[in-house]
């Protein structure tokens, strides 16, 4: 069995969804800047946000539904027992 090597940085999303009491967790390709940018332009724009994960599934979600919207990268996760 292959795996698809990534690239080293993904961007960790989570967001919450108003009148829900759990939030996505979304791990994108995009930078942290697009994913902003992404955001801020759905809700400027009153237009639903899509995103697209890593395995290539988009997620839409309708922007008055975004309560909040946290972005982060995360580092290239390792497998096996390794010195720094």
């Amino acid at each position: 069995m292959a795996t698809k090597k990534s690239s080293g940085t993904h961007t960790d999303i989570r967001i919450g969804i108003s009148d829900s009491p759990q939030e996505l967790n979304i791990e994108s390709e995009l930078s942290a800047d697009a994913v902003i940018a992404a955001v801020t332009s759905a809700i400027d724009s009153s237009k639903a946000l899509t995103l697209v994960d890593i395995k290539g599934r988009q997620t839409v979600i309708p922007h008055n539904k975004i309560s909040f919207v946290e972005v982060g990268e995360s580092a290239e996760r390792r497998v096996g027992f390794a010195t720094a």
